[in-house]
């Protein structure tokens, strides 16, 4: 797989006028692919009293103001809305977008915000025994025309989710999480895209070679899954962000999303386009 590099502009602490500088600039530079924002309702880093923009809308938003990103959260929390809810939404977007969503989705974790809101934070293995549960309830509205599904957490009757995303058979599914006996199992079973969170280079080689074999036992071949991660650009200096990245695209990842931390500075996009992007691609490809 080809070298992907995006960006990410976590809707904290900042305003939706300096991240849409962000994400209009991307749009126009060839070597920037995607870009995200998160799926949090108050700042996970610093004051967490401070301001935090709605992912979904947001993107519903900036889906609509570009023409050539793919567009995702990385990623939405599975607990924070009912999968049925959330496959209207995600098929919504990528319309809006004329089918450029990847869909990011992970088990949810943020005790705070599940404190805060009222919402159930399950035990871990519920949590990501829901997310396969999820993806499964979402790829079927995405494909099939009014499913019925019977879980153990969810259950359809004739849901329908009219119209169909663009994207056939739906857009591709972007797992994030490295939980090596469940979450890994569910990124074999659904994932187009693995984001690695968390841990060096080594550990994202551990977790790599788990999913290979969870692939295997599904009659999977591996390389169909993109490798993830998330590195924070240093602002005053790329060059560091490309040298911490090399060695993971030694180690096989492919999907490199760069993650600018606000206040942006005038141009950036294109500086990391020029400065990290187009160099590694030259190396590597």
């Amino acid at each position: 797989m080809k070298l992907r590099f995006g960006v990410k502009t976590a809707p904290q602490n900042t305003t939706y006028e300096a991240m849409q500088r962000v994400w209009l600039e991307a749009d126009t530079v060839p070597s920037i692919e995607h870009a995200w924002l998160f799926d949090h309702f108050m700042p996970i880093t610093g004051d967490n009293t401070g301001p935090c923009l709605e992912g979904w809308s947001l993107l519903s938003a900036f889906a609509a103001l570009t023409k050539r990103l793919r567009v995702g959260l990385m990623v939405t929390g599975n607990t924070y809305r009912h999968p049925a809810v959330l496959a209207n939404i995600g098929a919504t977007v990528d319309i809006i977008s004329n089918g450029r969503l990847d869909f990011g989705i992970g088990a949810g974790w943020n005790e705070t915000e599940h404190s805060a809101y009222g919402i159930p934070l399950y035990s871990p293995g519920e949590r990501i025994r829901r997310l396969g549960e999820a993806c499964e309830v979402i790829k079927r509205m995405w494909s099939e025309t009014a499913p019925d599904f019977d879980g153990q957490y969810y259950q359809l009757k004739q849901a329908y989710c009219e119209p169909k995303p663009i994207q056939k058979p739906y857009p591709p599914f972007v797992i994030g999480g490295s939980g090596e006996k469940l979450t890994l199992r569910v990124v074999a079973q659904y994932a187009a895209i693995w984001n690695y969170v968390g841990g060096g280079v080594e550990t994202f080689k551990q977790k790599s070679a788990i999913l290979d074999n969870h692939c295997a036992a599904i009659g999977r071949d591996p390389k169909t899954i993109e490798r993830s991660i998330q590195i924070i650009v240093n602002h005053n200096n790329p060059a560091d962000t490309l040298n911490e990245i090399q060695p993971y695209i030694e180690a096989g990842a492919t999907h490199i999303i760069l993650n600018l931390r606000a206040p942006y500075p005038e141009g950036i996009v294109h500086r990391i386009g020029a400065e990290i992007a187009e160099p590694l691609i030259a190396e590597f490809e």
